[in-house]
């Protein structure tokens, strides 16, 4: 899929902290922007108040928006990140996705019709 028609990629952490925060985590969270401006990523949420609906849900969320799913990947695995990734995962536990978002005009209910025939067939 091409990213003119992509809405976007995000990397989205699930992350489970547990007070006093470490240093590296500070550390970590000093550093972050400047990996993720090269390949034009931001924060998309970061350290906000989650109104949960559903289910329960203690973690905290981030969400960090990308251009297409080529430049999230480029950031994870870039060696400027790479090397802050274990002052965050040593003191923070949590999962860590990337994902492209759903093309521009994205409809559900094609997704649905195309499920019941791949179930049906």
């Amino acid at each position: 899929m091409s990213t003119d028609m992509q809405l976007g990629a995000y990397a989205i952490g699930n992350l489970r902290p547990a007070p006093p925060l470490h240093e590296d985590v500070f550390v970590y969270m000093d550093r972050i922007q400047a990996t993720l401006d090269p390949f034009g990523g931001r924060f998309l949420v970061h350290n906000a108040t989650l109104e949960v609906r559903e289910g329960a849900w203690q973690e905290a969320l981030v969400i960090i928006g990308f251009p297409g799913i080529e430049q999230a990947r480029a950031w994870y695995d870039s060696p400027a990140y790479q090397e802050l990734i274990p002052m965050r995962a040593d003191h923070i536990p949590g999962d860590v996705v990337l994902v492209e978002g759903v093309p521009l005009g994205y409809d559900a209910s094609k997704t649905a019709a195309a499920f019941r025939a791949a179930q049906a067939g």
